[in-house]
């Protein structure tokens, strides 16, 4: 075994610190699926159950609970989970490029 291991510690945004180009984007998509994820799965709703509350597809929920999200707007993810939860809350902060981040995004969903 290797005991010469170096501790990184990441920025708090995975596809920032693997560099991908639209980092903050990707993280809210993710924020958001999850937040998605986890009202369903407390609720114990299925995905059928969820297509029923929601209007979304079969397809669209099949893909968020899988977490590929490509194919998602920002928006569109926000108005299923605003279905799904009266009480959402989106707050976006920009940042400059200057102070090191990368792509200039943060976001945190409350709900």
């Amino acid at each position: 075994m290797n005991d010469d291991l170096e501790l990184i510690h990441g920025s708090g945004n995975v596809y920032r610190d693997f560099g991908r180009s639209n980092a903050g984007l990707e993280q809210a998509r993710a924020i958001t699926a999850a937040k998605i994820i986890s009202l369903l799965d407390a609720r114990q709703w299925s995905i059928r159950e969820a297509v029923r509350i929601t209007g979304a597809s079969y397809s669209e929920l099949s893909r968020i609970r899988k977490a590929q999200l490509r194919r998602f707007t920002l928006d569109r993810m926000i108005a299923i989970l605003g279905k799904l939860d009266d009480d959402v809350e989106v707050t976006v902060t920009f940042a400059s490029r200057k102070r090191g981040i990368s792509d200039g995004l943060s976001t945190g969903i409350i709900g």
